[in-house]
């Protein structure tokens, strides 16, 4: 790496870690960080996407950088818009604030953007740079890049489970088989997410609620899968679809079972084809960003089936439960055969008290 690739590298990555700060808060706008250092390499401002329809990270940080921005570089994790939305173009404030150079990790593929906040700051004399750091900053927007591109949500699926791979014993109690931290980070995950996914059988055995507690960022609809239309006819669920919303996804010509959650609040949604890529679909229209399927078995067995899973967030607990008919956080149909099985590309394993959370994410290339 050359000695102006090492210079730029440290606050590329300060930028990355702003850009982290929206999380949950900007969706389904892009996580932006951006730093200022001045001519003489000093790092004069900085500033992130804090909120949607929010000023932008380069906003920010031109803001508290000042004339000090003026012949110094831009470092920003993501291509400087160039069309009016919710707030003016970028490229404005990049080109009023006088810098001489601006370092983008990667190009923005929205297509009012793609390329060309870049051919707008090339044409006005700016140096230009693209790619430092760009894996990373891919990885840190894949669910936003995948939204364009497929239309889909970026979906994560969250389970907790004993050493031996039980989610429940043989006569379905599992409450509570991951720690209180553990159940902790799950509720803060729920609070950045646009859905939480569960099934009939989860409904029915466990009558969660599903919101955030304490509330996040976002406040995340309560979906349900239930192809059959046959769910209890009270729940917290529906009690509270007034207050949070309930999407119930079912088959069309079953919805009728369902009136009485559509009359308490909920949204039902009846599909000729009631399957996870229809659903997915449903919510991408819907701009949903990030949905955490918390499922059974059978809904992350189907999620599975359909490879429609591109996070996991597996709770592990040093627990034995034992028993051939005790469940696994998976059904479905699964692979046959191990070569066939679905690979995940960046893994993290976090200890969280006596748990441990393993979270395996597909390349965001994949996306």
């Amino acid at each position: 790496m050359t000695p102006q690739l090492l210079s730029d590298e440290r606050p590329m990555r300060r930028a990355l870690a702003l850009a982290e700060l929206g999380r949950g808060a900007v969706e389904p706008n892009p996580m932006v960080g951006a730093v200022v250092v001045d001519a003489a390499g000093e790092l004069v401002g900085e500033g992130w996407h804090a909120r949607f329809g929010g000023p932008h990270a380069e906003v920010v940080a031109f803001a508290a950088a000042g004339e000090r921005a003026r012949g110094g570089t831009l470092f920003v994790t993501l291509e400087p818009c160039c069309h009016v939305g919710k707030t003016p173009p970028c490229t404005d404030s990049v080109l009023h604030s006088g810098v001489s150079r601006v370092v983008v990790a990667g190009v923005d593929p929205f297509p009012k953007v793609a390329g060309g906040g870049i051919g707008i700051l090339r044409a006005a004399g700016l140096t230009v740079d693209v790619g430092l750091c760009e894996a990373e900053a891919r990885s840190l927007n894949a669910p936003y890049f995948k939204l364009l591109s497929a239309g889909q949500p970026w979906v994560i699926a969250k389970w907790a489970m004993t050493l031996d791979g039980k989610i429940a014993t043989r006569v379905g109690d599992s409450k509570w088989i991951s720690n209180e931290e553990s159940r902790r980070r799950v509720h803060e995950l729920r609070g950045q997410v646009d859905a939480v996914l569960v099934g009939r059988g989860t409904v029915i055995a466990d009558d969660p609620l599903l919101t955030a507690r304490p509330a996040g960022p976002r406040v995340a609809a309560r979906a349900v899968l239930s192809a059959s239309g046959e769910l209890p006819v009270r729940s917290q669920l529906a009690d509270t679809a007034r207050d949070v919303p309930v999407i119930v996804f079912t088959r069309a010509g079953n919805e009728v079972r369902l009136k009485g959650w559509a009359d308490a609040g909920a949204e039902v949604v009846a599909l000729a084809d009631c399957t996870v890529p229809a659903i997915l679909s449903d919510l991408g229209r819907r701009r949903f960003t990030n949905v955490l399927v918390e499922g059974g078995a059978g809904v992350l067995g189907a999620f599975h089936d359909a490879d429609g899973i591109d996070e996991v967030r597996a709770y592990i607990a040093p627990k034995l439960v034992g028993g051939v008919t005790a469940p696994g956080p998976m059904a479905g149909q699964g692979f046959a055969r191990i070569a066939d099985s679905t690979r995940f590309d960046e893994v993290s394993v976090t200890a969280v008290g006596s748990d441990v959370c393993v979270t395996a994410r597909r390349r965001s290339a994949k996306a």
